[in-house]
């Protein structure tokens, strides 16, 4: 069995072709993929090269961990969930290359129990099932955050997940003037925000040399939760001392992430409309990824598989 598929063979270069897929196992399904997004993080990470080593990496590879679509086949053990339609969090099922993170392709085989069923109604937005439980994991361990910095994807649904859960607006800092427009929220130019009391502030911008920035503009005790991905990060340390700063790191979703975000979009809190600002057919791929990583009116975007 192929399918066709997304692979990065270098740096900036990238292939749009058939590959082998792994048989299914008695625990497997094969996942038809409607939509696939585009992470502008760790994707980007992975296009320019600059992406930390760890198990896994290496080239060629077949990247995305933002698909969605329809279980159409399945093994002897989990049949039962032929005709779902699952969020598949990535795939690691090519006899070619490296699934990392493996979902950006025309369809997969992944277990059983990584594909989680999510509404069908909505349609392309349910790509956004990872990021927004990643930004429900980020704010989950602590206190709410004040200030949320990068009005970006995941600045965008911590900000949104924050009034879902009842805690007071934030405020988020955006130095692109296009992107100050939050709803229910207040987005403001960094430059024009004095206040230095933040008790807990959340970044979301991903940038290596935010914490000399941020740390200044804490509350004595206050928290600094990284919410981005980052290579490499320093800070001066006696501005942290002065006022005992905390550090916290955000890790990935894990499936409780997942329901209480699922339950927020089901109950009517949470909502993920607005934010695919771009949509592409996946045999235009090629083009979609430099688009994603370079044009700065790009939120969000997304592969259409559908017509492939």
């Amino acid at each position: 069995m192929e399918a066709v598929a997304v692979i990065l063979e270098a740096p900036e270069r990238l292939a749009l072709r058939a590959l082998t897929l792994n048989a299914l196992t008695a625990a497997d399904v094969l996942v038809e993929i409607a939509w696939s997004g585009i992470s502008s993080g760790t994707e980007k990470l992975l296009w320019s090269g600059r992406m930390p080593s760890f198990p896994g990496m290496g080239y060629p590879l077949v990247p995305g961990y933002e698909s969605i679509g329809r279980i159409v086949d399945a093994g002897a053990d989990v049949r039962a969930r032929i005709g779902e339609w699952v969020f598949a969090p990535g795939a690691n099922c090519y006899a070619q290359a490296r699934g990392l993170f493996g979902g950006t392709a025309e369809r997969v085989v992944l277990p059983s129990a990584r594909a989680i069923p999510v509404d069908e109604s909505l349609g392309r937005d349910g790509i956004l099932t990872a990021l927004a439980a990643t930004a429900h994991h980020a704010i989950a361990g602590g206190k709410p955050p004040e200030l949320i910095v990068g009005h970006g994807i995941v600045g965008r649904l911590i900000a949104r997940l924050t009034v879902a859960m009842g805690a007071p607006a934030p405020t988020v800092w955006e130095t692109n003037p296009a992107r100050r427009d939050g709803v229910g929220y207040k987005v403001v130019d960094p430059a024009q925000d004095e206040r230095r009391d933040y008790r807990v502030i959340c970044d979301a911008s991903g940038a290596g040399d935010v914490l000399d920035t941020l740390i200044p503009r804490l509350a004595q005790g206050g928290e600094l939760v990284l919410a981005g991905f980052y290579d490499r990060l320093s800070f001066a340390f006696p501005p942290a001392f002065m006022r005992e700063a905390r550090l916290r790191i955000a890790a990935e979703f894990t499936p409780a992430d997942i329901a209480a975000t699922n339950a927020l979009i089901a109950g009517g809190s949470l909502r993920l409309d607005g934010l695919v600002s771009h949509v592409r057919d996946a045999a235009d791929a090629l083009d979609a990824y430099p688009a994603a990583f370079g044009d700065p009116d790009c939120l969000k975007m997304v592969l259409d598989w559908r017509s492939l």
